[in-house]
């Protein structure tokens, strides 16, 4: 079995499978899964979408940013991060310094038929939903492409399917994984 030797951070737009992929790659290498919008949630005893509606998303991303950097100096992990935690410089200096930005890379399409009928998407909460997602898509892919690894993701292929790709590009990084994967 395969050591993790430092903290997988997840990142790419929502509906790219952070949580599904990252929850599977996590049971594979026997480590545990974070999710950071969940450790936000806990920590504030409110939804996301009521910490937008009350405070605002510049409260949210300052959160956020303090969750991110408990998280990464915590054991080895896989992390799923929030869909906008990757666009801050400071996120992204972390994530790389201290552990390994994995892009889990879907197109437009593939985004939008898993987000469309989710009712949790504060930032889709708008009179055209498919066209937010899109500038928001278009806005974010130049910070996406700085992750440390890219993995393209596949409308047929299974969330484990999708585990065994992420494994396969952290096995090509001498940092990331100690001994065999089978």
């Amino acid at each position: 079995m395969a050591r993790l030797k430092k903290t997988v951070a997840m990142v790419g737009m929502m509906g790219a499978g952070k949580t599904a992929v990252g929850t599977a790659l996590a049971r594979a290498l026997g480590v545990p899964f974070l999710d950071s919008d969940d450790e936000i949630v806990r920590a504030a005893n409110r939804s996301i979408t009521e910490i937008f509606e009350r405070d605002g998303e510049p409260f949210f991303r300052a959160r956020e940013s303090e969750v991110l950097a408990r998280l990464l100096r915590g054991p080895p992990c896989v992390l799923s991060t929030g869909g906008g935690a990757y666009l801050a410089d400071s996120n992204r200096r972390l994530i790389s310094e201290v552990g390994i930005a994995v892009w889990l890379r879907a197109d437009l399409d593939l985004l939008w038929n898993r987000v469309r009928h989710k009712a949790t998407r504060p930032l889709l909460r708008t009179s055209n939903p498919r066209e937010t997602l899109r500038a928001l898509y278009d806005a974010r892919v130049p910070f996406y492409s700085q992750a440390d690894i890219t993995v393209d993701a596949s409308a047929d292929l299974s969330i484990e399917g999708m585990a065994d790709r992420v494994i396969t590009a952290l096995g090509a990084r001498p940092d990331v994984l100690d001994g065999d994967m089978t």
